[in-house]
């Protein structure tokens, strides 16, 4: 029977406990959490394999793209098995890539903002109402549903020291001046618990790669600044498998992410994957395509020689 529900919307607690029975039937995962938002829910890593390559994938940063922290504990739990049965996962030994790589996985970047958007968070409450009170400065996005912040009301992958004022700049043109749904900056980088713990957590591990899981236009975005050598040519192989789009980043939306950050201060390949088609939040339905055409991606990030 699988740990991993992939027929439900997520909540922090279910991640939390999904995790925590991934660890406990396979004791080669371990665990550990960040940090503590601002509304006491835990943002928890999962980590396997314990190879030389290091590797960190990302998701749900935002909070109506809760899909993608199942994308991640789905892998998590495939490769898990896959280990324990000495079989193959994406078509790669799975053994080989446990003993070749460590991967370090964040599923759910924003637990205070994927409960709001998936109902964990009743209405009436004073955490719903908190956030009513900032979306009503912005009546033309949908409530619950068009939030991607945390419940501070800042947009988590728009709060890193990558292009910050020029992300600033843009946002405010648009009219995203004040905490709200989505696209406020906050009022300095990493003013957040979540974005400053992910931050920390990534100059830690010191990874090789980075994947940053969004919703939704099956594209693949992979550049900030100078080009670094690889990224292209990998990111060509992540489109091949997937059957998603290698491209630019619009520059509207070109400054301040998580990748972005990544790629300026390790000069190392960063990849914004933004999976499914559709409005956000995607309908679980939709969660087997997109699992089958990011298995390829997780797979190959993950390989010793990639």
């Amino acid at each position: 029977m699988s740990i991993v529900k992939t027929d439900v919307p997520i909540s922090s607690e279910s991640c939390r406990q999904m995790i925590q029975m991934l660890t406990e039937a396979y004791p080669f995962c371990r665990s550990e959490t960040l940090t503590q938002t601002a509304f006491g829910r835990p943002v928890q890593t999962l980590v396997i394999g314990n190879g030389p390559r290091k590797v960190l994938y990302t998701a749900a940063h935002h909070a109506n793209e809760w899909i993608t922290a199942l994308v991640l504990l789905k892998f998590a739990e495939d490769l898990a098995q896959a280990i324990v049965d000495g079989t193959t996962v994406g078509g790669v030994d799975a053994r080989a890539i446990s003993e070749g790589t460590t991967i370090y996985m964040v599923p759910l970047v924003n637990p205070d903002g994927v409960d709001l958007v998936t109902g964990a968070i009743a209405a009436g409450s004073f955490q719903y109402e908190t956030a009513r009170a900032l979306s009503e400065f912005y009546p033309q996005i949908p409530f619950p549903d068009g939030w991607k912040a945390n419940l501070m009301g800042v947009d988590l992958n728009l709060q890193y020291p990558a292009g910050w004022l020029q992300a600033r700049e843009i946002k405010f043109s648009q009219g995203y001046t004040r905490p709200g749904p989505r696209d406020y900056v906050g009022r300095a980088p990493l003013s957040q618990l979540e974005s400053r713990a992910l931050a920390g957590y990534t100059e830690v591990i010191d990874p090789a790669l980075v994947l940053a899981y969004h919703t939704q236009g099956e594209v693949i975005y992979w550049q900030f600044g100078p080009e670094v050598p690889g990224a292209r040519e990998l990111g060509e192989r992540f489109a091949a498998v997937s059957g998603y789009e290698l491209s630019d980043t619009p520059y509207e939306s070109g400054f301040a992410g998580y990748k972005d950050w990544f790629i300026q201060n390790f000069r190392r390949p960063g990849y914004t994957i933004e999976v499914g088609r559709g409005e956000n939040p995607l309908p679980i339905s939709q969660f087997d395509e997109i699992y089958k055409d990011n298995l390829g991606i997780l797979t190959i990030a993950a390989l010793p020689d990639a």
